[in-house]
């Protein structure tokens, strides 16, 4: 990408509040004209970066730079851009023309341009004839337009837009969506989009950046973003998808769920464990016993308005999500097949858990704020050492009497045959656990490492 096509880099972006890092060395290119969607759960830091750049919120490190200029310290009102919030802002006492008009009145603007401007963005978002309605009569939809072209109006070179059709009903957001992509593509200005919904960013974008815990995950366009998710987190974020275990045997095949399949993927290696995404619709149905590559027994039927969703049981013991035009009985025994082009393999971010620790004495360890019992052999009081816990070897309680430590289930990830949890524990780190018990988002829990479950491992010579 050459530095004239860039409107706005973000460089290294670091922000904390009360102590947790929110965002964590963020670095972006935004082309100009660009459709860009920050997309992400709460908390993800979404937001904070886009407050960044419009100067809400200043960055405890890092630059933003516009067009060449590092606009870091620039207050928001000398930014070249304008910002569209989720409510709308708007001034009850005064009509639709007057709240659209305020800023060009606050900046003496002749009124003839003012009234020429007005004229102009109400018909791009489609409002010419509510001029002289009181704010408060209009719709939610209706209000955000008005937002809309209250923003445009001061020409901003960049909009943007912090999850601007959040308050609207179902239909309403859709018919918003067609009006914002007609806008985006008429103005031919950038636009910086913040959004929790995937269906908004793949249904707007040019380009998707997926955020969680105040890092990027992954930048690509819609499709890429769907079809080639670089990891677990993207994948189970951008709609529906079955992630399971597997083991990639060499180039082009792949096993999980107890089979082996042919797929397109490369450059793994011979006999390395993977991830393996495929999607609902990716699995099909056959009646050709030469094209099965494995059965199941359908468990559930759900009509979904455009397909059906079905869960059902593998012949090797995996639970599996098929989405297909045709409904398939509850109990009846299926044939099934999936091509190699739609089976997307992924590296593992992680194979353990893996801490940062320091032998106490004679076994005794102490990570994550903790001190557990295990075996120090080898090891002398006071050293450092890496404490590696298998996922599975994790125990999970429902309370604390028993416990080692305390902490929140921070995400949930389905594998066909048991639950991949991540804990946010007290000392503020994540512990990865599989189970087959039944956890929601958000729950309070114990944990428990039996002594026999934590290995040291000796940490090299220079490194903590």
């Amino acid at each position: 990408m050459q530095e004239n096509d860039l409107i706005i880099k973000l460089e290294h972006l670091s922000k904390e509040f009360d102590g947790v890092k929110v965002l964590d060395d963020v670095s972006l290119d935004i082309k100009k004209g660009e459709f860009v969607t920050f997309l992400g759960p709460s908390g993800c830091g979404k937001t904070t970066t886009l407050r960044i750049i419009a100067g809400f919120t200043k960055p405890d490190a890092g630059s933003v730079i516009m067009e060449g200029k590092d606009i870091s310290e620039v207050p928001p009102y000398r930014r070249p851009l304008n910002t569209v919030f989720q409510r709308y802002a708007l001034f009850p006492h005064l009509d639709v023309y007057d709240n659209v008009a305020f800023g060009l009145k606050l900046q003496k603007v002749p009124e003839d341009e003012i009234e020429k401007r007005v004229k102009r963005v109400l018909k791009l978002v489609s409002m010419s004839d509510y001029e002289d309605r009181d704010v408060e009569s209009l719709s939610g939809g209706q209000q955000q337009r008005v937002a809309i072209a209250r923003a445009l109006i001061n020409q901003p070179k960049v909009l943007l837009l912090d999850e601007p059709l959040a308050a609207l009903d179902l239909k309403m957001r859709k018919d918003m969506q067609i009006e914002l992509k007609e806008m985006h593509k008429k103005l031919g200005i950038t636009f910086i989009y913040v959004t929790h919904d995937q269906e908004e960013a793949l249904t707007l974008s040019d380009t998707i950046v997926v955020m969680n815990e105040g890092r990027i995950q992954q930048i690509g366009t819609p499709i890429d973003i769907y079809n080639e998710p670089v990891n677990c987190f993207v994948a189970d974020f951008i709609g529906e998808s079955n992630i399971l275990k597997g083991r990639m045997i060499r180039d082009r095949r792949v096993a999980f769920i107890k089979h082996e399949f042919d797929c397109v993927d490369e450059g793994f290696g011979e006999d390395v464990k993977v991830d393996v995404v495929v999607r609902p619709e990716d699995i099909y149905f056959t009646t050709d016993p030469a094209k099965c590559q494995f059965k199941a027994k359908v468990n559930s039927c759900t009509f979904k308005g455009v397909h059906y969703e079905m869960w059902v049981d593998t012949d090797t013991g995996y639970e599996l999500m098929i989405q297909d035009y045709d409904p398939y009985p509850v109990g009846s025994e299926v044939m099934l097949y999936i091509d190699p082009d739609d089976i997307q393999v992924m590296k593992k971010e992680r194979e353990f858990n893996s801490f940062a620790a320091k032998v106490k004495g004679e076994g005794r360890v102490e990570f994550l704020d903790t001190e557990f019992e295990c075996d120090t052999q080898g090891f002398e009081e006071g050293e450092q050492a890496q404490a590696v816990i298998r996922f599975e070897k994790v125990d999970l309680l429902d309370h604390e009497e028993d416990a080692d430590l305390t902490g929140n289930v921070e995400f949930i990830l389905y594998m066909g045959d048991h639950y991949h949890l991540t804990i946010k524990t007290d000392a503020g780190e994540n512990i990865w656990v599989d189970t087959n018990d039944i956890w929601d988002k958000g729950d309070f829990v114990g944990i428990k490492i039996l002594p026999g479950d934590i290995t040291l491992h000796k940490v090299a010579s220079g490194n903590e």
